[in-house]
């Protein structure tokens, strides 16, 4: 078997684990492993995808993942790292957002020919008799022990409710219920996640009186400290519909020079030796390291034509070519520009900027260019005559485009 934890650990995932012996096992043994995705959203994100990235090198050296849907745990949510409540889902909403992952879940790993497994939480959570489990998880559980989690300890003065208190029982008895069903031992998350995980390590040990393990990955952030796959728009998410190949690759295309080598290694199969060679270069040099991490994490995502489609866009933008169709686009009525929109209005609304305020000082800085051309009067009115064939395009520093098309 290929040496599985070497190969995470060289590529900066592992960022914890519970005991030094799962390091043979991993590399000697196939063991059954899950890791959890609660139905917050309708789709999964970048962030996610490092995740699925390292249930993929699980896979391919012979261990079995288990995908675990929380269509249960999310009715709660998890209160790790919050410091408010999590808003309340419907039931049918989380079961929507579930199915969506299943599917794209079911894009990466081997659910076909029974290599992964997806299961939902909904199906041993949602009708469990208060009392019985209770007598059989919860006696497992000691109050004062729990108040010391960062979880909880940090919630105390905010008002922390015994309804979000129960989810790392939740937790732990997901890990239960798979260890029994499929022999599942090793529960994988993030770092945030070390002590719902342990809960479950302890709770398997206790009950079955077996040995179980935790491992932890880095919580993934850009060398500017911003959650990876976070933009102003927001989210980088895997549904096309919700970020477009184009705006992934742009996105990708567009990382700092300090974050080429980290996301090359958890975002894409090349070899290290590959990833050592493309980024000992410098300046712009680096940029065909850049167009390699967008065009492989793109053609993973969604496809090869996309990725190709991607690149060419990028290619033609920056040679200043405004008529390609993967451009981000945003149908407007023309009637607005016959009155006229204010600059700063306009790239607060195509997400460009968050407020005025910095809108202003993008435009003060010479941060915005319509059709190639910098704008630096913030007061400026956008007007039909400003359209050429009823296009016009937008541009954010030197790599971020938009066009808006008049309807």
């Amino acid at each position: 078997m290929s040496k599985v934890f070497e190969t995470l650990k060289e590529r900066g995932y592992i960022n914890n684990y519970s005991h030094d012996e799962i390091i043979e096992k991993l590399d000697n043994e196939n063991l059954t492993f899950y890791i959890g995705f609660d139905a917050t959203a309708d789709s999964l994100t970048l962030g996610h995808f490092v995740t699925i990235m390292a249930m993929m090198h699980m896979e391919k050296a012979g261990h079995r993942p288990v995908a675990l849907l929380g269509g249960g745990t999310t009715m709660i949510g998890d209160p790790s790292g919050r410091n408010d409540m999590r808003q309340i889902m419907t039931k049918e909403r989380i079961d929507h957002n579930a199915e969506k992952f299943r599917e794209q879940i079911s894009r990466f790993l081997d659910v076909e020919n029974g290599h992964t497994i997806i299961e939902n939480n909904a199906n041993w959570l949602l009708d469990l008799n208060f009392v019985e489990f209770m007598r059989e998880v919860g006696v497992h559980f000691g109050v004062s022990y729990m108040l010391t989690l960062d979880a909880y300890k940090n919630r105390l003065g905010e008002g922390l409710t015994f309804f979000e208190m129960s989810y790392i029982l939740m937790q732990a008895y997901d890990f239960l219920v798979l260890n029994r069903k499929y022999g599942c031992s090793l529960q994988m998350g993030g770092s945030d996640q070390w002590s719902n995980i342990l809960a479950g390590v302890n709770l398997i040990h206790k009950t079955e009186e077996k040995d179980a393990y935790a491992l932890t990955f880095n919580l993934l952030t850009t060398s500017d400290g911003i959650k990876m796959g976070k933009t102003a728009k927001g989210a980088v998410w895997l549904d096309r519909e919700k970020t477009s190949p184009y705006e992934m690759f742009q996105y990708l295309r567009n990382v700092s020079d300090a974050d080429v080598k980290p996301f090359l290694k958890l975002l894409t199969f090349l070899s290290l030796e590959e990833i050592d060679k493309l980024t000992k270069v410098e300046g712009a040099e680096l940029n065909h390291a850049k167009e390699i991490l967008a065009y492989e994490v793109v053609k993973m995502v969604h496809s090869e034509e996309d990725a190709k489609e991607a690149l060419e866009t990028s290619r033609s933008l920056f040679s200043g070519n405004k008529d390609s169709e993967n451009i981000p686009s945003t149908d407007m009525e023309r009637k607005i520009f016959e009155e006229g929109i204010g600059l700063i209005d306009l790239i607060r609304e195509i997400g460009f900027v968050n407020s005025n305020g910095e809108g202003r000082k993008l435009i003060q800085n010479g941060g915005i260019s319509i059709d190639n051309e910098k704008i630096s009067d913030f007061k400026k009115v956008v007007t039909a005559e400003d359209f050429t064939e009823d296009k016009l395009l937008l541009r954010k520093g030197k790599k971020n485009f938009h066009q808006i098309k008049l309807v």
